[in-house]
């Protein structure tokens, strides 16, 4: 049985600028200059990904989980809110305007088309990750229980490429960022989280603005 879709939220007012991601670049879209005077890099300010999001008694579950830890890790950077606590599935793409319509629906349409069901999914582990000093994400990681959503992603790879959207390639390691703080925390093993994912969502980040728009969300099924 196919994903159901639950919701597409509206998407107006697209603006077909440039995309920085590779993964969409187009050679017609160009920007001349002049020796001397070459245009200031525009920043991407949108973000296209899918994901899975856990439910909210999952979500206040992980909440509780991170303020347990905080006197093991020392960290004091605050942490994420439960309704933005999410497993990225794939990153479509950084966008300096606001992404084409024609890449939303191409991504609609692959969601559209994934025939999936339902799976539980384990987390049992935490630890830092690499990135900007003192802004490192600390995440919650699985093992063995995340198998059924390491094989959920690549199905969604496969039909994002049948749908003509480029997908990164590269180890998947599924994670839920907790918090960024200062880094250098080990691995460490807590108590598993477990929930069965029934559904995955479409998700539009404003970068910088700490604001997530739905732009689709569809629901697993056997």
């Amino acid at each position: 049985m196919r994903a159901t879709r639950l919701s597409a939220g509206r998407h107006a007012g697209v603006d077909n600028g440039w995309i920085a991601s590779p993964a969409f670049d187009d050679p017609a879209v160009t920007q001349l200059t002049l020796p001397g005077f070459e245009a200031t890099p525009q920043l991407p300010a949108h973000r296209l990904f899918l994901a899975i999001k856990p439910d909210v008694d999952t979500a206040e579950r992980i909440a509780r989980l991170i303020q347990q830890l905080r006197p093991v890790v020392g960290f004091k950077g605050k942490a994420l809110r439960t309704e933005r606590l999410h497993v990225t599935l794939h990153h479509l793409g950084d966008f300096v305007h606001l992404p084409p319509e024609d890449v939303v629906a191409r991504v609609r349409a692959a969601a559209d088309s994934l025939a999936m069901p339902a799976f539980d999914a384990t987390f049992n582990q935490v630890v830092s990750l690499h990135g900007r000093r003192d802004h490192r994400p600390f995440v919650l990681l699985g093992d063995e229980g995340v198998g059924g959503l390491t094989a959920f992603q690549a199905a969604l790879g496969e039909a994002l490429e049948h749908a003509a959207v480029p997908v990164q390639r590269g180890p998947f390691k599924p994670h839920i960022t907790l918090l960024y703080d200062r880094g250098g925390f080990a691995a460490k093993a807590v108590e598993p989280i477990t929930w069965t994912v029934r559904e995955f969502a479409f998700i539009h980040s404003w970068l910088g603005k700490t604001r997530y728009d739905e732009l689709g969300r569809w629901a697993l099924k056997g």
